[in-house]
């Protein structure tokens, strides 16, 4: 079945629309969320991808497909017939290009075209039984064939650019953590210089004093 599905523009990355999910049957959606996002960005970036793709990951596929410098993605189960979901995207495209079309170039927000979550949430429940009159029809549409879609791992599309975020917050993250450590190096050797000499100084003190109170005296 259709686990999370999202738009965005391919020119910048920006997520457009999403199918709202409570995530009851879904424990790592947001995990998936963000390796969606990932590939959004790498296609932002210029990275010329198929215009139709699967892309296993995990337990699912991401199945996507670009048209109008939109991308369509949705993932499902890897039981899910492939067919189907390309299908399903296609009714999304063409409802989405129908609504919204001239207003996409010019969003400048995430999600502006939240409100068509309304149409995703209704084509998913058309697409939710694969058993159904309407989708074995489908299915067997000699038309609309998926056999020369291609199917990469997500490390093959992903890979390059997860590595790249990969090391830059690797460095980031040793660089304040070397600000850190350098802080609490010098806190300590403050600290062991209190403890070794505060004896010293407390004995010295008190000297002081003696002599100063005997002096006084007499």
């Amino acid at each position: 079945m259709v686990k999370l599905t999202m738009i965005a523009r391919v020119t910048d990355g920006l997520p457009l629309a999403e199918g709202l999910d409570d995530g009851r049957d879904q424990k790592d959606v947001e995990f998936y969320k963000q390796q969606a996002k990932l590939l959004f960005k790498n296609l932002s970036k210029g990275q010329h991808e198929a215009s139709r793709m699967s892309i296993e990951t995990g337990p699912y596929f991401f199945h996507y497909i670009i048209e109008g410098r939109v991308c369509y993605l949705t993932m499902c189960d890897r039981s899910y017939p492939k067919k189907l979901a390309f299908q399903y995207l296609e009714d999304l495209k063409n409802e989405f290009e129908r609504v919204n079309g001239n207003q996409i170039e010019t969003a400048a927000r995430p999600y502006a075209f939240i409100k068509f979550d309304t149409f995703i949430q209704k084509t998913k429940k058309l697409y939710l039984d694969t058993r159904t009159q309407r989708n074995l029809a489908k299915l067997n549409d000699e038309l609309y064939e998926v056999h020369q879609i291609m199917t990469r791992n997500v490390q093959e599309v992903l890979g390059v650019g997860e590595k790249l975020d990969q090391v830059s917050e690797l460095s980031t993250r040793l660089t304040s953590e070397s600000r850190i450590y350098a802080d609490k190096a010098r806190d300590l050797n403050r600290q062991a210089l209190i403890r070794k000499w505060a004896p010293v100084a407390v004995v010295l003190g008190v000297v002081m004093l003696l002599f100063w109170v005997r002096k006084k005296i007499w």
